[in-house]
């Protein structure tokens, strides 16, 4: 089972590759809007289901989690279900866009948008597991 694990990577990998090199550029333009959908769903399924997927890989590094952290990450599950809610919205409308359009949001202002919230959650991040992890 391990074995089939670590040949799913690099056999989806390969699909990805094949269908872009196979495929027409209009068929490509919708492998964003899977990805950000996916993305999407993950986090706002995980707000109505049971912990939200921040909390269970917080709990899954930390362990047992303080209440107010427990508080953070459903907070931060949430600015991640919007964030990528917006993203998979945004890309569905550079669609319909010309294909430098596309390209540049898809290729490059969607990830600095994802790195940008990620830059400013980090040290929020680092600040409450300092007060409130161990005991505290």
């Amino acid at each position: 089972m391990s074995k089939l694990k670590a040949l799913l990577p690099i056999t989806v990998t390969l699909v990805v590759i094949l269908l872009f090199y196979y495929t027409k550029i209009t068929t490509l333009k919708f492998y964003p809007i899977i990805v950000n959908f996916v993305f999407f769903a993950v986090f706002f399924y995980s707000c109505f289901k049971g912990k939200p997927i921040i909390q269970k890989i917080a709990e899954t590094i930390d362990g047992k989690l303080h209440p107010k952290i427990i508080i953070y990450t459903r907070n931060l599950n949430y600015i991640w279900t919007i964030i990528t809610g917006i993203n998979f919205t945004l890309s569905v409308i550079t669609l319909y866009m010309n294909n430098t359009f596309w390209a540049l949001y898809n290729g490059c202002i969607s990830y600095f948008i994802i790195g940008a919230v990620f830059l400013i959650e980090y040290p929020v991040r680092i600040w409450y597991k300092g007060k409130f992890s161990n005991g505290k």
